[in-house]
Parts: structure tokens; C-alpha cells; sequence
């Protein structure tokens, strides 16, 4: 049980009580949490983490919802809804950006192609938040994160802030030092070197990403692709031979357009998602010889 009086006396009004997470999810689907606070800047964020630590209480950051899956049951642990989004552009004559880890990701690219800076036309349809994108190394189109990210300013669970670069955070594919150290620290913000370009060039390229996104993609509520790729194969092709696209378990479907999406299509449970998840597992095992590795997130109770 959460010290619910510890927690209000630390957040006050910024604490509430047994809040439903699926309107916080792309894929609109999760229980409650049992206390969540909302930060509205870097500074607040770096407070509120603070805070629980001392309290040495678990917590989860949450942002844009997306490559996340929430329990039914919800969540026991604090959430933090992060809205930090300022973003700040460097004076003219210089290539870079900073912005808080709650911006998000395809507004920035978005921002960013408005003055002729490129370098993220890859991000302009990803639906998370850049503090998602650092701690899971987002990317489409043969391109990522690690290859623009400067900076990343943390706040450490033991050694306090700390300015990290993409070999600090030891990046890979969908992988960083974040997913091997859960819970020690979290990204307030980051600075990202960008490239001069046309602005022209980049809404054409941005425009090719997103026009190619909607013919290979699936629309409607989703958390993205599912499993990671293993190497040298897709990990919706080796779904699609396995049989599966098109499966239904309750309101939830692998994609029939792509099988590595997996969709509500409306009243879906994270229950009926899993079950998705461990029959697409043991097929594709069966099938190919492959374990298929999760790129999305399990938040809460299982």
C-alpha cells in the first residue's frame, strides 16, 4: 500500500487518487493508477522523482503512452505524467535544440523542419515523447535517436544531475543504459545537433516517411510495434508466416495490414493484448526457431 498521506502532503493538489491510464495510452488500454502526480517542467519532474526516492517508493515515468502496455489491474507503484514540453532553439547560427523529455518527438521534428533544420524527418510520425525516445533509442527509417542526440541531461538516483552523451548512455538497437538500470534514474531533458537543410528537402523527405508510414501501417489505437526485430529478419513478416495476421482475441487484433502492430479496436483488454502477444510468441518459435523480444514496455501488475 502506497503512504497515501506522505504523498499528499508532498504534491497536495497535484496528487490523484485511482486515476484510469488508458486515456494517458496510445493504445487506450490499462487500469488505475493508484496515484499519479502531473509535472509541467523539467524542474518539477526532477522534484517529484526526488521525492519518491527519498520516500523509497518505485515509480513510472509516463509520457506520450505509446510502446507501453498497462495492466488491467493497473498500476501499485506512483505514476508520473510528464508534460514538460518547453523547447528551446539555439540562436541563429547554430544547429541544435533542447527540449524538455515531455515534448514530443514528431512535433519537434516538425518544429525543427519549419527552419530548416533536418536530421529528424524520420521521427515526424512517432507518436512518443522525446524522454521515451532517449531511454529506448526510437527510430524509423534505418535512422535513430543516438544519431542526433548531443546531450541528455539526467537526474541520477545516487550521483544527482548528470549531462550524458549517446556512448554514456550505451545505446543499441531499441536498447540503452536506461532499460538495464529501471528505476535509477529519469531524462529531463535533452539537447539534440541538427543539420542545416532546405526546408523544402525536408518537408518532401517528411512527407515520404509519413505517405510510406500510411501504407505499411495501421491507423486507430495501437502501441506501436510490438517486438523488436531480430537480426536479419522482420519481426511481421515471421508473424504474418506463422498464420497470424488477422487474429482477433476479444477487441484486440494483430494488424491484418501489418503483424507487428497489434490493435484495439475498441474495447480491447491488456488481457486480450498479452494473450496476443504469448500466442505470437510460441508461434513464431515453433515456426521459425525464433524467440521474439518485446520493444513495448509491460507497466503494472502481471
Amino acid at each position: 500500500m502506497l503512504p497515501l498521506d506522505k504523498l499528499q502532503a508532498a504534491f497536495g493538489r497535484r496528487l490523484r487518487e485511482q486515476q484510469p491510464l488508458a486515456r494517458y495510452t496510445s493504445a487506450r488500454i490499462g487500469g488505475r493508477a493508484d496515484a499519479l502526480v502531473e509535472v509541467n517542467s523539467q524542474t518539477e519532474l526532477a522534484e517529484a522523482a526526488q521525492t519518491l526516492w527519498e520516500l523509497d517508493l518505485q515509480f513510472t515515468v509516463l509520457g506520450g503512452g505509446s510502446n507501453i502496455l498497462v495492466s488491467d489491474v493497473g498500476v501499485r507503484e506512483v505514476v508520473i505524467l510528464n508534460q514538460a514540453a518547453k523547447v528551446q532553439f539555439a540562436e541563429k547560427g547554430s544547429l541544435s535544440v533542447w527540449a524538455e523529455s515531455g515534448a514530443g518527438l514528431g512535433a519537434l521534428a516538425r518544429q525543427a523542419a519549419a527552419r530548416g533544420l533536418g536530421g529528424l524527418e524520420w521521427a515526424a510520425g512517432i507518436p512518443g515523447t522525446l524522454g521515451g525516445a532517449v531511454v529506448g533509442n526510437a527510430g524509423a527509417h534505418g535512422s535513430d535517436l543516438s544519431t542526433v542526440l548531443d546531450m541528455a541531461e539526467i537526474l541520477h538516483r545516487t550521483q544527482g544531475r548528470k549531462e550524458w552523451s549517446a556512448a554514456d548512455l550505451a545505446y543499441g538497437y531499441r536498447q540503452s543504459w536506461f532499460k538495464d538500470h529501471p528505476g535509477e534514474a529519469v531524462v529531463l531533458g535533452s539537447r539534440l545537433n541538427l543539420a542545416e537543410k532546405p526546408a523544402s528537402e525536408i518537408r518532401a523527405q517528411m512527407d515520404a516517411f509519413l505517405a510510406y508510414r500510411r501504407l505499411t501501417q495501421p491507423p486507430g489505437a495501437s502501441m506501436g510495434s510490438m517486438f523488436k526485430n531480430p537480426p536479419g529478419e522482420s519481426a511481421g513478416h515471421l508473424i504474418e508466416a506463422a498464420g497470424l495476421k488477422g487474429k482477433r482475441i476479444g477487441s484486440a487484433q494483430i494488424s491484418p495490414l501489418h503483424a507487428n502492430f497489434f490493435l484495439n479496436l475498441g474495447e480491447a483488454r491488456a488481457t486480450d493484448v498479452y494473450g496476443l502477444i504469448q500466442e505470437a510468441r510460441q508461434a513464431v518459435r515453433d515456426q521459425a526457431g525464433i524467440d521474439l523480444e518485446l520493444e513495448i514496455g509491460l507497466v503494472g501488475e502481471w
